[in-house]
């Protein structure tokens, strides 16, 4: 079983598809999206139809949420909570390789413990009301996930090797990427300030990994992603 990662598809895996082909995967590897997989969007038929082709994938997907998506609860779907890997997530019965992560949940991978910490603040917020695009109210996590997700570290005296989020640490911001024009005053950084409280008091052993920039670098222990990929929890 490999584990891959990498950053935002919002709803177009053509490049997971090659991807695949070219490492000759199937269904017992795992691609973690790193949020914005874009697979609840539409919230109809459409979302549907993409998980129909997304079923011939040779490869489980697991999604960590993003803010372009809706949460599996409030998705066109039917989705029930089960364990996997030691940890909770949302699957629907007719896609059993398609995974949404539960955040706070800790997992098992190959051994490392990696917990699940989605949601990010859409910049683009006031542009999709005007426009009739999609936004979702629920796209930051709220007091009772946030609360969920302090129990989960606690439970492991805050050492985890590896975090799995969208965004990143506040001071861990690549703000050499930032949309111009947007005025960084009125952006809701309530996630990554406590993101930041996280990091600081986490006992990380390995890497905090991050998609929602749609850039890709690293520095320290923290890495943005986009259409780039890695293997993590390798088998020694």
């Amino acid at each position: 079983m490999h584990y891959y990662i990498t950053g935002d598809t919002h709803g177009d895996f053509s490049r997971i598809a090659e991807f695949c082909e070219t490492n000759g995967t199937d269904t017992d590897d795992v691609m973690i999206i790193l949020g914005d997989a874009g697979i609840n969007y539409y919230l109809d038929a459409r979302d549907r139809d993409l998980k129909n082709e997304l079923i011939h994938l040779p490869i489980t997907l697991f999604c960590i949420h993003g803010n372009h998506e809706a949460r599996p609860w409030e998705a066109d779907g039917d989705y029930e909570e089960v364990i996997w890997n030691g940890g909770v997530v949302y699957v629907e019965e007719g896609y059993p390789n398609i995974l949404f992560a539960k955040d706070g949940e800790i997992y098992d991978f190959n051994g490392k413990s990696v917990i699940a910490i989605g949601g990010a603040y859409s910049v683009d917020k006031y542009y999709r009301l005007n426009n009739g695009l999609q936004w979702f109210e629920s796209e930051q996590p709220d007091e009772t996930i946030k609360s969920y997700v302090e129990e989960k570290l606690e439970a492991v005296n805050w050492t985890v090797d590896i975090v799995l989020s969208h965004t990143v640490p506040i001071e861990a911001e690549p703000v050499w990427s930032f949309i111009p024009g947007i005025d960084q005053s009125k952006v809701d950084k309530s996630t990554e300030k406590w993101f930041q409280q996280i990091y600081d008091k986490l006992n990380l052993r390995e890497g905090w990994y991050a998609g929602h920039y749609h850039v890709e670098s690293e520095e320290d222990d923290i890495r943005i992603m986009f259409e780039d990929y890695d293997e993590i929890c390798e088998l020694n």
